[in-house]
């Protein structure tokens, strides 16, 4: 399942989405995330995923630099840190 977190405006759309059945719940993202955008919680089956925190999600597109990257080398650094490639960034 995919799970979507962000909001659409006037400028465009911003989501980070995890795919839930790719996710294994290892928390590499949350400390890996320099604005603390991830935690881990159970999903609607009890398995426990990466969420994005709820008071983030309508205005993860001014916390989070997204496919600009926020890594030294410009990379995003909480899909590097994924082996299971389950997140990404859409804007």
């Amino acid at each position: 399942m995919q799970a979507s977190y962000g909001y659409i405006d006037g400028t465009g759309e911003y989501f980070i989405s995890i795919d839930t059945d790719l996710c294994d719940g290892c928390e590499k993202c949350v400390p890996i995330c320099p604005e603390g955008v991830f935690a881990v919680a159970p999903d609607d089956y009890g398995k426990r995923v990466a969420i994005v925190k709820e008071d983030l999600v309508d205005r993860i597109s001014y916390v989070c630099p997204g496919p600009k990257g926020c890594g030294a080398n410009q990379d995003i650094i909480c899909q590097t840190v994924c082996s299971k490639t389950a997140i990404s960034h859409t804007w």
